[in-house]
């Protein structure tokens, strides 16, 4: 189980899942409007948690994954006391980032006796992932292929 409950999180506003290749992440964020407290958590874990913040709009950076991708979260205000959320991975919209990353990826998912695999390939650096660790290679050429 998660190492928090759900009970304590009243103020969640917003769930985010983001495919890196390392493996799929669950961003989640509390925002007390009336406290201005703030919590992110990736994958359950707690990575900020500010208690009292007197400015209500703003943004909150991390990193996600095993590269340490940066993320924001940011705050914006609507209308009278409503705010929208919105969450930004490496300076893009998550919408863009995910866009990009499927022209500068390939993802494959695959059963082997019985166990699911996720293999991610980065084209532009070639780095091989399979279910959350990069792997080592060698290119290498064939007669139809790399």
């Amino acid at each position: 189980s998660p190492p928090y409950s759900l009970e304590k999180m009243t103020d969640l506003v917003a769930v985010w899942d983001v495919a890196l290749s390392d493996g799929v992440h669950k961003i989640e964020f509390e925002h007390g409007t009336t406290s201005g407290k703030r919590v992110v958590y990736v994958d359950g874990k707690e990575e900020i948690r500010k208690e009292w913040m007197f400015k209500l709009v703003g943004k909150e950076t991390f990193c996600v994954g095993a590269a340490k991708t940066k993320a924001t979260i940011n705050i914006d205000a609507v209308s009278g006391f409503a705010y929208e959320y919105t969450l930004e991975i490496n300076g893009k919209s998550l919408k863009k980032y995910m866009e990009n990353r499927s022209k500068t990826t390939n993802t494959w998912v695959l059963r082997l006796d019985g166990e699911d695999f996720r293999v991610v390939l980065e084209k532009d650096t070639m780095d091989v992932w399979c279910n959350g660790k990069r792997m080592e290679t060698a290119g290498e050429f064939v007669d139809d292929g790399t």
